[in-house]
């Protein structure tokens, strides 16, 4: 055969694989029988090895997987992938109709585009020039981990788009999960071969993804929806999420057949109602449904809060419930010393796992609910939230005798000693939660705030997980974070299941961690109520450590969204000698950030200021401008109305000026919003 003919013949051959692969995994209506799929997929595999110019990113038999990949590379994802809020009643819903219509302003009713919520691994797919180069998971929603060998095995992933009018760069979100009865068959083998079973497709999927041999992921029944998209999504034409989601179709990805757009917040509860109903019978797991303003326009007027947008809601199923014996009650010490009661409990299988502990959440709750020894309890799991025990079984509680009578166990009390290091356990006057006083000095204190201090959103030590962490306190080979910095080569090699690579790899990671920036190192300290968007904001408004430490309550709850409590919090943490003992050490140890100025005295320029940005500004991009006017304060609107200060226009600015001009809105340019900034009025 010549090399042309071989070359007409692969892409015929291509072109109708892809189309079965469509038919089959995209529309679930298979077009030719399995042994008929495999003769022509030999043939491709035969072509491209007898012609390996022939070969291309996008040809099926690229789906089978590749080399094992020492560790899978981070992936910055073009737009964040952030999570949404829930809800679980219907007040909830109405509530979030209700805000979503306050936001904006005249609108009477609202349509909202919705779907099931798949219970799988969300997953960023990039594609330029309409072939699929990157995929991601979504990690902590700024990070994730790049999987892309992985990915190229799902059928259901198209290699390159279908159709017309996709952008030429566009990334497309989704959802990675497994069939209820791929999950099923997937078992069966496992337990031929005498190897584990998976606990859910949920475990089962996300395990399969982020196997570092794509060929073990090919093996495994993956599944993808798509439902919706990153970076370039204002690229494409369209005006609501429906039409975007017909576009995915059109391009060939799978999509929730059982979508659709209802309207308000009846629309909204009758849908969760419909497809509650439906929920058992669907081929995949959901825990929930999804909401989403349909409009995209109003979608950017309403914007985003912290880490989940306005526009968005998801709705949660009720929580699976079962029964089962208390075994005991111990207690665990948390990172900021809280201590928790926690129930252990005789196996049960509730929400697709095995549990056998479940929270008590605090003393209060133990005595609330009288939970003891030997009492049948009724155990809750919903998702990924930790199992907790919802109330008991009086009926059930064992008596000193067959007749009745005094229970034959005392009530809980909580132990006035840490059971990690014996210091004093004390409860402040309006808290419900006690705590160990022994700060790091405990050993379970000590372990979590490592852990807590290397995570990958705070200085990011990839390779210290949990159990590296406790064999280096129980050896005391670390007592502060500080310690990490002088940990040797030598010195971890001597570890259980650390080899001399291994030990040279994480000595590589914290030597990359002395260079971070103040926000990571702030949020890394472990200080109690301060989560990344307050280390955000403290190390923004302060730009210098030394300030913030030396900063009182009053002066800390000038920061945006600090409180009473939480400066409360920040002030006692830097109040402590230990504490500060430790970030000297650290500082020692060549920790450092890059050095900004500080925007306490600038912040309150443009504070209780409305912009809104529209058109091509000459210097600045959209996203520069914006982040430019909050820092200073300011917020920027998608819209113009009575209560904007200022609209700064570029070129092609369009119908937001023509409002700014007929409402009477003080129109500026780039440089007059640079004045601004600088003082200027």
């Amino acid at each position: 055969m010549s090399a042309a003919v071989a070359a007409a013949r692969a892409a015929c051959l291509r072109g109708e694989l892809e189309r079965h692969n469509h038919a089959y995994y995209v529309l679930d209506q298979p077009t030719i029988p399995d042994a008929e799929y495999d003769q022509l997929f030999r043939e491709l595999q035969s072509l491209e090895n007898a012609f390996p110019e022939l070969l291309t990113a996008d040809s099926p038999t690229q789906r089978v997987g590749a080399a094992p990949l020492k560790e899978f590379p981070p992936h910055v994802h073009g737009v964040p992938m952030l999570s949404l809020n829930n809800a679980f009643a219907p007040a909830e819903v109405e509530a979030f109709d209700q805000r979503v219509r306050d936001g904006l302003e005249s609108i009477v009713a609202v349509d909202y585009a919705v779907e099931p919520k798949f219970d799988g691994l969300a997953i960023s797919l990039t594609y330029e020039n309409g072939l699929f180069v990157r995929g991601a998971t979504r990690g902590d929603g700024a990070t994730g981990e790049e999987v892309t060998p992985n990915l190229r095995t799902l059928r259901g992933i198209p290699l390159r788009l279908a159709g017309e009018g996709w952008p030429a760069l566009i990334e497309v979100r989704g959802e990675v999960l497994m069939f209820k009865a791929d999950f099923a068959r997937l078992n069966d083998r496992q337990r031929e071969r005498g190897d584990k079973e998976f606990a859910n497709p949920r475990n089962a999927a996300a395990g399969s993804l982020r196997q570092l041999d794509s060929k073990i992921t090919a093996s495994r029944p993956l599944s993808f929806f798509a439902y919706g998209v990153g970076l370039g999504a204002e690229a494409v034409a369209v005006k609501t999420h429906g039409e975007l989601m017909n576009k995915l179709a059109a391009w060939g990805f799978p999509v929730a057949s059982e979508r659709r757009v209802v309207q308000g917040s009846k629309g909204l509860l009758g849908y969760f109602a419909e497809i509650g109903e439906k929920r058992p019978g669907l081929p995949y797991d959901i825990d929930g449904v999804v909401y989403k303003v349909n409009r995209l326009d109003w979608q950017a007027m309403l914007g985003f809060v912290s880490r989940a947008p306005r526009f968005a809601i998801a709705h949660k199923f009720p929580a699976e419930e079962a029964t089962t014996e208390v075994l005991g009650i111990d207690v665990q010490v948390g990172r900021t010393g809280a201590i928790t009661p926690v129930a252990r409990l005789k196996p049960v299988f509730v929400g697709g796992v095995t549990v056998t502990n479940a929270t008590l959440h605090n003393e209060d709750e133990v005595r609330r609910k009288d939970v003891r020894v030997g009492d049948m309890v009724i155990v809750r799991r919903a998702g990924d939230v930790i199992p907790e025990v919802v109330a008991i079984v009086p009926e059930k509680r064992p008596t000193r005798d067959l007749f009745g009578g005094e229970p034959l166990h005392p009530p809980f009390t909580l132990p006035k000693s840490c059971p990690e290091c014996g210091s004093t356990v004390t409860r402040g006057e309006d808290e419900a939660i006690a705590r160990c006083t022994g700060g790091l000095y405990c050993p379970a204190q000590r372990k979590q705030a490592l852990w807590h201090f290397a995570a990958r959103r705070a200085m990011n030590i990839d390779g210290l997980g949990d159990k590296l962490v406790e064999q280096l306190v129980d050896a005391g080979l670390v007592h502060t974070p500080a310690d990490l910095y002088g940990l040797t080569v030598d010195t971890l090699a001597g570890l259980e299941r650390m080899g001399e690579k291994s030990a040279q790899n994480l000595v590589e990671a914290i030597e990359r961690s002395q260079q971070t920036t103040l926000s990571r190192f702030i949020y890394g300290l472990g200080i109690r109520n301060v989560g990344e968007a307050t280390a955000r904001d403290l190390a923004k408004h302060f730009a210098d450590l030394d300030a913030l430490m030396a900063a009182d309550a009053e002066a800390l709850q000038a920061v945006p969204d600090v409180g009473p409590v939480v400066a409360m919090s920040i002030a006692a943490f830097f109040a402590e000698a230990h504490n500060r003992d430790v970030i000297a050490g650290l500082r020692q140890a060549g920790v450092a950030w890059p050095i900004a100025e500080p925007v306490a005295a600038v912040a309150q320029l443009l504070a209780g200021k409305t912009l809104v940005l529209t058109g091509t500004l000459p210097t600045l991009k959209r996203d520069e401008a914006k982040a430019m006017v909050e820092a200073a304060g300011g917020k920027v609107a998608g819209s113009v109305s009575k209560k904007t200060d200022y609209v700064v226009a570029g070129e092609e600015a369009g119908s937001k000026l023509e409002k700014a001009l007929e409402l009477g809105v003080a129109v500026i340019d780039e440089a007059g919003l640079i004045q601004l900034l600088n003082g200027g009025v």
